[in-house]
């Protein structure tokens, strides 16, 4: 039997609500700017958004897509015990259930939580000392960081309470000899975060590789430039988000499907 080419689903837009449809369109986009950057995993990792409403329902994506195959029709909804609860034919990732329904149910604050597993993600979560204060970048990404140690793969259920604890009150986590995970009070919010801190990897590996002395800031502008990096995430990033949604609009809008 031929492999298609292509992938259609669908439309669910006409069989929910206008608002868990908006949901799944920026979702959609969220997938779509993670394969843009070039910080997908093949069908691995994933991004999560809460459904607006009472019932504490999340959208994720369908195991078996890549990023850029994501429409707003192929996401799954689960709630929080994992019951799949939209029509589908696909699963979920077990593992991407564990970490991000540990996020949604105890960080109701946390509306939208990304996990990739990208290069310099991951060279800088096997980083003894975890992400250094290289640059004005990896500032504005240390206004909000904490630690996970690697348990393996996020397959067990025991896993949610320490990686919550580890997370606390922050809005970004190096998930050790893993990857990255931030979250935020928006789609817009959890993907600028997710921004500054790969950016902020990059730079970590590139400026470990050239072998020659490193210099920091002092610690008093270091505190500085964290309090200013702060005010650039929450609501401020809603005025990137519109330049990034022209971004996927322009490669192409089947996300939207």
């Amino acid at each position: 039997m031929p492999i298609p080419t292509t992938i259609t689903f669908p439309s669910l837009k006409d069989k929910v609500s206008p608002e868990e449809w908006q949901a799944r369109v920026t979702l959609a986009a969220c997938y779509r700017l993670v394969a843009h950057f070039g910080w997908d995993d093949q069908i691995a990792n994933h991004i999560s958004l809460r459904v607006p409403g009472p019932e504490e329902h999340f959208l994720l994506n369908p195991f078996g897509l890549m990023f850029h195959e994501i429409t707003a029709s192929s996401l799954v909804k689960v709630d929080l015990a994992g019951n799949i609860l939209s029509e589908t034919e696909y699963k979920i990732n077990k593992a991407g259930y564990i970490i991000h329904s540990a996020v949604h149910q105890h960080r109701p604050d946390a509306l939208c939580v990304f996990h990739t597993h990208s290069t310099s993600g991951m060279a800088v979560s096997a980083h003894r000392d975890g992400l250094l204060p290289l640059a004005q970048t990896s500032l504005v990404a240390l206004s909000s960081i904490s630690y996970h140690d690697y348990e393996g793969v996020a397959l067990n259920p025991d896993e949610k309470a320490r990686l919550v604890a580890d997370l606390g009150n922050e809005w970004s986590m190096i998930l050790r000899n893993h990857g990255l995970l931030t979250c935020g009070i928006s789609a817009a919010d959890a993907f600028y975060r997710l921004y500054y801190l790969e950016r902020a990897c990059d730079v970590q590996v590139a400026a470990l590789a050239g072998n020659m002395p490193l210099t920091f800031p002092s610690e008093a502008v270091q505190e500085i430039t964290k309090k200013q990096g702060a005010m650039a995430f929450g609501k401020g990033a809603d005025l990137a988000w519109p330049a990034l949604l022209r971004l996927v609009e322009t490669e192409n809008n089947s996300f939207r499907d």
